[in-house]
């Protein structure tokens, strides 16, 4: 009898000690939205290839929205032709879930496939007091490919306000090429900052990217740090499509210049 209390005790002690191991591991961070580090570029895709855009004329009756669509562009093919892979592989991680690793440390670890290549990623998330600091690590397993190569990291309020994204280049060339900076407002991603950290000519270039409320909800801040494209300042509405923008270099005044759903130019109302 005295055996079989002794072994009661044993199993009861362990279970609470397996149930508090349980308790102390806490809840894993919450990832930010995807939306945290895109852009909105719909409005604004040019039938042109991106090599052969050139500054539309201001004499052709789509030209408001085609100079508008040009710097967007810019900004549109700097950021995929440099971190579409670590953006697709952050899509994906919502897909899975994270694995704990030690004290307040998070990883998602899945496969995904770009261009019939298959990527391992490793996604770490590490929960302090008021932050999330995050680490995601890329494997490319073929010839010439590359082993948990760092190409993004960053950090979370812990009450999914905000953040700020660091991207490297790629793994030839490691260098941070972008910081990204987002706010959060209830569900909805409310800005997106792209600035360009890389040092050479456009360095401190950026496209701030804001939701707001009203007939035009949507709008990009653009400055550029050497003589590449104007900067500008582009307006419009997400559903209709018409929108407005002034650019002091290319319009040669202070004033807004609109174009209507058709990409038409049209008078400011």
């Amino acid at each position: 009898m005295k055996k079989l209390l002794q072994f009661s005790l044993i199993i009861i002690f362990s279970a609470g000690l397996s149930t508090s191991c349980k308790k102390d591991k806490g809840e894993p961070p919450v990832l930010p939205p995807y939306e945290s580090m895109v852009i909105d570029f719909s409005n604004f895709t040019s039938l042109k290839k991106s090599s052969d855009v050139t500054l539309a004329g201001k004499g052709t009756e789509t030209s408001t929205w085609e100079f508008a669509a040009t710097v967007a562009g810019y900004w549109n093919s700097l950021i995929v032709s440099n971190i579409e892979i670590p953006l697709a592989a952050y899509e994906s991680a919502v897909n899975y879930k994270p694995a704990y690793v030690s004290e307040n440390l998070w990883q998602w670890s899945y496969d995904f496939v770009a261009d019939a290549v298959t990527y391992k990623v490793k996604l770490k998330g590490q929960i302090s007091t008021s932050t999330v600091k995050w680490k995601m690590y890329i494997t490319k397993d073929v010839s010439g490919g590359y082993t948990d190569f760092l190409w993004m990291e960053g950090t979370s309020k812990t009450d999914g306000s905000g953040g700020q994204w660091m991207f490297n280049q790629s793994p030839q060339s490691a260098s941070a090429i972008f910081q990204t900076d987002w706010t959060k407002s209830g569900d909805l991603v409310t800005s997106v900052k792209y600035t360009y950290v890389k040092n050479d000519a456009i360095k401190d270039s950026f496209i701030t990217y804001t939701i707001t409320t009203g007939n035009l909800d949507a709008a990009y801040n653009i400055h550029f740090s050497d003589d590449l494209y104007s900067d500008a300042d582009i307006e419009w509405n997400t559903t209709t499509r018409n929108g407005r923008l002034k650019c002091v270099d290319y319009l040669m005044d202070d004033n807004w210049w609109c174009w209507d759903s058709n990409k038409i130019n049209v008078l400011c109302e």
